[in-house]
């Protein structure tokens, strides 16, 4: 059955057309085939963390080929696969890291459902209070609010600096990318970006702020970049290094 039908409904050059299941070494894992009409051939993506799957095919493929390219590259995927960090679940005892530092997870029942930093004899701690069921979408949420606070800081500091103004801050849970920037000035981040250090947090705030004044990834915004963060290399080398990671965590 050919994809070109959907062509029509594809609003937005990212949108999925096809949603469906892929079984990988035993995970079956979420794909999305995606028509581009500026795609030559197929290409195979695996979201960051290891939570899915995105093909992007030429308009018109017909589905077969499809599951034959995936056939073809079955080994390629297992390969990949197993290299992913495991994906812990967030749940009381284990530590996840906010700006960069480890903080234990503790829960305790029985109060309004908030969640409080605090330092124990262990180090830093996210006490969770509020039934046990709620406790990793508290703290996806405490994420979220963190992050809205100190990006649009950062973002009003890079603007400033870069000569433009954001139209609008979104934040999301991204599995393929940390930040995006439209060509009408929207910024999006990934709220997982407050598990990072702080100075990868600016990095990346200065990436899509750069973006405001270059809508690519040539010469000048990369001048632009290192000039609104000079630790731009450092920074982009430890997400490449690490994002996968803060990517795998489960708020679920």
């Amino acid at each position: 059955m050919p994809f070109g039908f959907l062509k029509k409904l594809q609003a937005r050059p990212v949108a999925p057309v096809l949603e469906r299941e892929h079984v990988v070494a035993g995970r079956a894992l979420p794909l999305r085939i995606v028509e581009n009409d500026r795609a030559r051939r197929l290409t195979l993506r695996i979201d960051s963390g290891g939570r899915g799957l995105r093909i992007t095919v030429p308009p018109g493929l017909a589905r077969g080929e499809v599951d034959r390219f995936l056939h073809r590259h079955q080994g390629w995927l297992e390969q990949r696969l197993a290299k992913v960090p495991d994906r812990p679940q967030v749940r009381p005892g284990i530590k996840i890291p906010v700006r960069g530092v480890p903080h234990m997870i503790v829960h305790e029942p029985g109060k309004r459902g908030t969640v409080t930093v605090s330092h124990d004899d262990s180090g830093p701690t996210l006490v969770v209070h509020g039934d046990r069921l709620h406790l990793p979408r508290r703290i996806a949420d405490f994420l979220k609010r963190e992050a809205k606070r100190d990006i649009e800081q950062l973002v009003a500091k890079h603007a400033a600096a870069a000569g433009r103004k954001a139209k609008a801050i979104r934040f999301r849970d991204t599995s393929s990318r940390w930040g995006s920037c439209t060509s009408d000035g929207t910024l999006s981040f990934s709220w997982r970006i407050m598990m990072a250090p702080a100075p990868v947090i600016n990095y990346l705030v200065a990436h899509e702020v750069a973006h405001l004044r270059e809508m690519n990834h040539g010469p000048k915004f990369w001048k632009l970049c290192e000039e609104l963060c000079p630790d731009t290399e450092r920074c982009k080398a430890w997400l490449k290094r690490n994002g996968g990671a803060l990517q795998a965590i489960v708020f679920e």
